[in-house]
């Protein structure tokens, strides 16, 4: 299924829509999580304008990245990172939203290359404390980020969180509350961040509304992914 450009365009008045209802200086960013989607789909919505594409599997993403070099486009990884794919990881991507802890931090700075810009890096946040999730803990995203920011190949750039995807639409607004709340604390030690990820295809406006700079959306932009066949075997 090809994406429709028309999609792009809706989800784009809405985020700035939502943008414009807070007084937002700037609108946010749109991630397009093209995970399980082909080069072909990727190719058409960025033909359409989109940049930005979030994978979430290293061995996945990596033949998409090659057969797409050509275009220029930008490459997230926001699914959990294994340390011993953190070396193919910070050679193949832009930025790694999914940094959890001190030993991939050292990963990533060891197998960054020096002829590439330092790889842009998010801290993920277990913000509803969720034994399924992964992400740091609150407290300790201060020693993280110090951890980030002390490294030349890294750039700390902010924080991302998937919240719970609670049916109560509150409850996931006082997680992305509770994210601005971390993300404001961190700029107050390092300046310079500039990026909340949190928001995806079912909650991005809220998200946007409580603060969000980057929203991730997959299903809304490509359509519902196709239905895996059943095994009969």
């Amino acid at each position: 299924m090809q994406p429709e450009p028309k999609a792009l365009a809706d989800i784009l008045l809405a985020m700035d829509n939502a943008s414009r209802a807070t007084a937002r200086p700037e609108a946010p960013r749109l991630l397009a999580v093209s995970k399980t989607r082909s080069p072909a789909e990727v190719a058409a919505l960025a033909a359409a304008g989109q940049r930005a594409f979030g994978e979430n599997y290293v061995q996945e993403a990596l033949p998409k990245i090659e057969a797409l070099r050509s275009l220029g486009l930008e490459w997230h990884l926001i699914g959990h990172l294994q340390s011993n794919k953190a070396d193919v990881a910070a050679r193949a991507f832009d930025w790694v939203q999914s940094v959890d802890r001190p030993k991939l931090v050292a990963a990533l700075a060891r197998h960054r290359p020096a002829d590439l810009p330092p790889l842009e890096v998010l801290l993920q946040v277990n913000v509803d404390d969720e034994t399924s999730k992964h992400g740091c803990q609150p407290q300790d995203i201060d020693a993280l980020a110090d951890a980030v920011a002390a490294e030349p190949r890294l750039r700390l750039r902010g924080l991302m969180a998937i919240p719970a995807p609670h049916q109560d639409m509150a409850r996931r607004r006082d997680a992305f509350r509770a994210m601005r709340a971390l993300f404001d604390a961190l700029q107050s030690r390092h300046p310079g961040i500039d990026t909340l990820s949190m928001g995806m295809s079912e909650d991005f406006v809220p998200a946007i509304e409580e603060g969000a700079t980057m929203v991730r959306i997959g299903s809304a932009l490509f359509g519902a992914r196709p239905a895996k066949p059943e095994n009969h075997a």
